[in-house]
């Protein structure tokens, strides 16, 4: 399932190809095209991100630069992920599209990109390009002269208007790719004193989406690595001090991340150089995907579990 950062990636293309033009929408799928009738010939007004949930707001095309009542509510889940294609323009140099989220070459896509270029994309020249066939069961489709967007496989994409939008994001906990998070002392608090007043494990804490909004399996490995606490301490037995420590790591990590354009939590200087041979996740990550082979700080064999029915990831000698 991608995690916040993977989503606003994505908000990022999808802001860059729509956002201010009118598009046309459809769904090949048939099961959102009720919607599509009323979007066909919209204006993209802006995206919107909160955690893992993304909302993409429409207004009327006389209505440009108004704050949108329609918005397409997606939250991609486990298996849901967007395709891209579109003609030269966008391989301009500088546009940026691209260089931020490159295409995933045939057979190497590693399950934990939430986006794919279609082939072909870019050598069409502008004016000649038409949006190729949807391919799969393509939820929800928008295109205008120069780009298309499929969206496969979510968990949710519907259509919402403002009121409910508001409903969805005062449901989620506060986000750490919020401008200012890292700073932002009341949604660090909000976040330690919830975590702080809860008998629940602190693994399971930091995947309620309701408690702190966008973190994902692998965040919480290596955060819970970083801060050395275990998946299974109890919030309340946790110091609110520590609390807020950690909330800080997953800001500088999950920023970090948004930064590189991929998911890596690995500091520079502490990935093995060489590369282990046969361990490639050691260069990305400390203990996500690394069952039974040598945490990097102290050698002891990293451990997984299931937790909530997701796999988790911890080094018993490091997190205590």
């Amino acid at each position: 399932m991608p995690e916040g950062d993977a989503v606003r990636r994505l908000a990022g293309t999808l802001n860059e190809l729509f956002v201010g033009g009118e598009v046309s929408a459809s769904s090949p799928q048939g099961r959102f095209a009720r919607a599509t009738e009323r979007l066909d010939g919209m204006i993209v007004e802006r995206v919107r991100v909160h955690g893992k949930h993304m909302f993409i707001g429409f207004v009327p095309a006389d209505a440009a630069g108004s704050w949108p009542q329609d918005w397409v509510h997606v939250h991609l889940g486990l298996y849901g992920w967007w395709r891209f294609n579109g003609d030269e323009t966008l391989v301009d140099e500088g546009h940026g599209v691209v260089h931020r989220i490159a295409p995933v070459p045939k057979g190497q896509w590693d399950g934990h990109s939430e986006t794919r270029w279609g082939e072909g994309y870019g050598q069409a020249e502008a004016g000649t390009w038409e949006p190729p066939e949807p391919v799969g069961q393509v939820r929800l489709r928008f295109y205008n002269d120069h780009a298309v967007a499929d969206l496969v496989g979510p968990n949710r994409c519907e259509l919402i208007s403002d009121e409910e939008r508001e409903t969805v994001e005062a449901r989620l906990g506060p986000d750490p790719l919020d401008e200012g998070a890292r700073d932002d002392t009341e949604a660090m608090e909000r976040f330690a004193s919830v975590a702080h007043a809860k008998k629940r494990n602190i693994g399971e804490i930091v995947m309620d989406q309701s408690i702190i909004a966008g973190v994902g399996n692998i965040y919480r490995a290596d955060a819970l690595f970083l801060a050395g606490i275990s998946p299974y301490r109890k919030g309340a037995n946790i110091s609110v001090k520590r609390l807020r420590e950690l909330w800080v790591l997953i800001c500088d990590l999950m920023n970090r991340g948004l930064a590189a354009g991929r998911l890596e939590t690995m500091d520079p200087d502490e990935a093995p150089n060489p590369p282990i041979e046969g361990d490639e996740e050691a260069s990305r990550w400390y203990v996500y995907h690394r069952t039974g082979r040598p945490c990097l700080r102290c050698g002891t064999l990293v451990r997984e579990a299931l937790m909530q029915n997701r796999r988790l990831f911890w080094c018993p000698s490091c997190q205590r």
